[in-house]
């Protein structure tokens, strides 16, 4: 399978807080996106590994991603070498997409600027000719694929954006996919310690930030990205 955007997080939630609308819009406009989520989110205080994957299908389905998968790296211990990038590498070269999106470049969690670091890391190797990989499911050897564009959402912190995307008119279904993760976030009967993002504060935070981006550029939300390199435009006129 094909795909026009492949969006990676470390964690189960990190592509749905960070890029939820972009890709419900992109997917609007008829771009087939998968998400690879690298770990399990297992360290997390609240719910579980087993929660968080019945709560990441639910959130693709919220969204209407052609296909999810989790590359089972260990929460918060991962790192960005050569193992890890070739998991990464098979990704890359099964779906082929034009546009990959990865974590924060910086962030509060340590494992969102280490994802960022080895996807980007494996978005360069993966088009390199004499690094050889093949499907683990059908021993098929791939040939080499280099994304077009590697862009990074942002997260908890905030970082100035180098373009940011208008997601209005879908905002509400990035929020319903955001609490897709029930356990995760702002439940007054949840009998589970409390965490950074488990406040009402935080979710609230989810949405007047996007109000803020959106109101920056004149549109009612939005949601921004760095990027590597500089974006090309054909004409002045592509900007708004």
């Amino acid at each position: 399978m094909k795909l026009d955007i492949l969006a990676f997080g470390a964690h189960p939630d990190d592509v749905e807080l960070g890029c939820g609308g972009t890709i419900a819009k992109e997917i609007a406009n008829g771009k087939k996106v998968g998400i690879i989520d690298l770990t399990r989110g297992e360290l997390g205080t609240r719910g579980t590994a087993e929660t968080r994957d019945a709560e990441a299908a639910e959130a693709g389905r919220i969204l209407g991603i052609a296909v999810r998968e989790n590359l089972g790296f260990a929460d918060g211990f991962f790192v960005n070498d050569k193992s890890h990038q070739l998991e990464i590498i098979k990704m890359i070269r099964k779906y082929q997409p034009e546009m990959v999106l990865c974590n924060a470049i910086d962030d509060r969690h340590i494992d969102h600027g280490k994802g960022s670091d080895v996807v980007s890391n494996a978005c360069f190797l993966s088009g390199l000719l004499k690094i050889e990989t093949t499907l683990s499911d059908t021993n098929t050897p791939q040939k080499p694929w280099r994304p077009k564009l590697v862009y990074h959402y942002i997260q908890w912190k905030y970082l100035e954006p180098d373009f940011v995307v208008d997601i209005s008119g879908f905002m509400e279904k990035k929020l319903a996919a955001v609490y897709a993760y029930k356990t995760q976030f702002f439940d007054p009967k949840s009998k589970e310690p409390e965490t950074p993002i488990s406040s009402k504060n935080f979710t609230d935070s989810v949405d007047y930030r996007a109000r803020d981006l959106g109101r920056i550029v004149g549109v009612n939300y939005a949601e921004g990205f760095t990027v590597e390199r500089y974006p090309a435009i054909n004409s002045l006129f592509d900007l708004k």
